[in-house]
């Protein structure tokens, strides 16, 4: 069953353009999404539609303080990307509908110049425009093909990569065709998706069946099948912050995207081209995911094993030395101590940061001393006869901290580009904007960014060439209009080079290419807990705690009210899907500057009796900013009695 929203009775439009927006819990990048609709919307009859799908992180009050000239629709619940735009189509009374996603800034004349086109080409249903990401890469998305069968064969299986300008390997992005050039496309990209209010009388709006992934797809399909041409347009440019940032490679969006796909091919193709898409695709399902498990397996342990294979081969190479010494090891205990201590030490090293980028040697001096205390422990508790020499373990850690140094200054001056030694080097900024704003915005930086270099005021002169010597650039977007800002982002791209934009009401640096990017909010430096390193240590604890758990449950599951609540919390955390600590769902939208981490049980406030907001805002801060095992132990020992909840 496909739902529609129901069509317009009035025959002539009210307005020249509908813009909808759909939000939830994006509210800083919503606020700076719709100031650039309001500011393109200058001199032109637009209405502005937001829904917001129960959104719990300040949006709503956003949009009731800032934006209520806005038509507003706020929903009690989280009703879907698809429903939530249908809610705006049905009441539009635009010539045109667009539906903008809140992760994008548009330039001051987009609208107009969409309009312009729109009317001198009535063939035209729908349109796309130019997009690029944060750090201005264009964004291959903003044309794309029909993913027939083949097409999609040869996206699935690296084709259209290897070719991407082929028309016939590349035809999913249209790789043949110019980013600037001016030309019809099948799909358009739900991010900036303008269509004919005519066109969705005639064909429907989006179908409300596809979950995450195809909707835009389905929808631009419809459009040229009720006798409109989609039309991609590079006269104006947007950012889409969100871009190609989405984790691709995952698993779950291996499923959720080729699944979507699915639905579109059992929608529209025939009998057999349906079967066929549908083969191709669970053949896709499954080999997408094997490659991306596969790929970040090889990614992880490649260096590790490498590593461990080192120092085990020296370490059995110091035996030969001991027996040319007619110094005599039990043969059978060799076998198996010598790679037990290799592994020892490697997996130490490895859970305190060693293999992090970028790599510094103080981690593999601390690794290699933590790893030598457990295998002395276990050498003191072995029977006398099975002792065969400590002084064998100390120098098998010299060796191991010997190949460590040597082999990582080996790869920093080998390998600089994946293997960097720590870099000491300060972060240079640079702001464009008036006085009175580069002031502002130095003063938050100096607040919220540490290891800062220098912060230079520059101008539109000093952006002439190419030749810079800063690292991130900051607009003022008080001073400087959005359509510069694009245009220098599209020039000055570069993979060393980030962008961010100043709030103009918010003391708050929008950026990066993802809205899910750490960074992206310069608030306040609390990324200690979402380190590599800490991310480990958090689940290295929360396997020993729940280990502990589990083997004890016969005993300690009679200690807790709630039996059934207990078990299911320590097999969660077992399996990953939970932690012991974490923030309520509730308080890390609320608060921007929490980092996002897994679902606990317990909180950082619990074993406190208070209520007090205040002090529990400061002691999730706390928790984020100085993260350690330690506080982990600390708080499951004073709130365990709460396991249950």
């Amino acid at each position: 069953m496909y739902c529609y929203p129901l069509k317009l009775t009035h025959n002539t439009a009210t307005y020249q353009l509908t813009v909808i927006v759909v939000n939830y819990n994006v509210e800083y990048f919503l606020d700076q999404c719709l100031q650039s609709v309001r500011d393109a919307s200058k001199d032109l009859d637009i209405e502005t539609i937001v829904v917001d799908n129960a959104s719990i992180d300040g949006s709503v009050e956003l949009l009731q303080n800032k934006y209520s000239d806005f038509h507003l629709i706020l929903n009690e619940v989280n009703v879907g990307f698809s429903k939530a735009n249908n809610q705006g189509i049905e009441i539009a009374k635009g010539k045109y509908v667009l539906l903008l996603n809140p992760d994008t800034v548009v330039e001051e004349s987009s609208f107009k110049k969409v309009i312009d086109y729109m009317d001198a080409h009535p063939e035209a249903g729908g349109m796309g425009v130019r997009m690029i990401d944060g750090r201005g890469n264009f964004l291959p998305e903003s044309k794309r093909g029909l993913p027939k069968p083949m097409v999609a064969f040869y996206k699935i299986f690296g084709l259209s990569k290897i070719f991407p300008r082929s028309k016939r390997f590349g035809q999913y992005h249209l790789g043949h065709l110019s980013e600037f050039e001016t030309a019809e496309i099948d799909i358009l990209s739900g991010a900036f998706m303008l269509m004919r209010k005519e066109a969705l009388d005639k064909v429907g709006a989006l179908d409300e069946s596809f979950f995450m992934y195809g909707e835009d797809i389905d929808l631009s399909y419809r459009i040229q099948k009720g006798g409109y041409k989609n039309i991609y347009f590079p006269e104006t440019t947007i950012i889409h912050y969100k871009g190609e940032s989405t984790k691709k490679s995952s698993v779950n969006y291996v499923f959720v995207f080729y699944r979507a796909m699915v639905i579109f091919a059992k929608k529209h193709f025939s009998g057999n081209n349906a079967w066929l898409f549908s083969f191709l695709i669970n053949m896709a399902i499954y080999f997408r995911a094997s490659l991306a498990i596969t790929t970040r397996l090889i990614k992880t342990l490649f260096l590790p094993v490498f590593d461990l294979a080192c120092l085990v081969l020296g370490l059995f190479a110091l035996t030969n030395y001991w027996s040319m010494s007619n110094i005599l090891f039990p043969e059978e205990l060799i076998r198996y101590s010598i790679p037990a201590y290799g592994f020892t030490w490697v997996a130490v090293v490895y859970f305190n940061g060693g293999y992090d980028r970028p790599i510094k040697l103080f981690k593999f001096l601390k690794g290699t001393i933590l790893g030598t205390l457990p295998i002395l422990i276990a050498y003191a508790i072995l029977p006398k006869s099975l002792q065969f020499s400590r002084l064998f373990i100390f120098i098998g850690a010299a060796w191991v901290l010997t190949y460590y140094f040597i082999s990582r200054i080996y790869f920093h001056f080998a390998f600089p580009r994946w293997f960097r030694l720590r870099n000491t080097a300060k972060k240079n900024f640079a702001v464009y904007g008036s006085t009175p704003e580069f002031e502002r915005i130095a003063q938050l930086l100096t607040q919220t960014q540490a290891n800062i270099g220098e912060i230079t005021a520059i101008s539109k002169d000093d952006l002439s060439d190419d030749a810079f010597n800063f690292d991130e650039l900051i607009f003022s977007a008080k001073d400087i209009k959005n359509e510069e800002i694009i245009a220098l982002m599209s020039r000055l791209k570069s993979n060393s080079l980030d962008f961010k934009i100043a709030s103009e009401s918010n003391d708050l640096l929008i950026g990066s290419n993802s809205i899910d990017t750490a960074g992206d909010l310069y608030i306040l430096n609390l990324n200690a807990l979402i380190s590599s390193e800490n991310k480990r240590k958090k689940r290295l604890f929360d396997l020993l705690a729940s280990s502990c758990m589990i083997l004890s449950l016969p005993v300690a599951i009679f200690l807790f009210k709630d039996k059934s609540a207990f078990t299911r919390n320590v097999f969660s955390v077992f399996v990953g899907k939970k932690s012991f600590i974490g923030f309520s769902e509730e308080l890390s939208l609320k608060d921007v500057r929490l980092p996002r981490v897994k679902k606990g049980i317990l909180t950082p406030d619990d074993g406190f009796e208070f209520q007090d907001e205040g002090i529990t805002e400061k002691l999730n801060l706390l928790y984020a900013r100085d993260y350690s095992m330690r506080k982990d132990f600390s708080i499951v020992w004073k709130a365990w009695r709460k396991l249950d909840q």
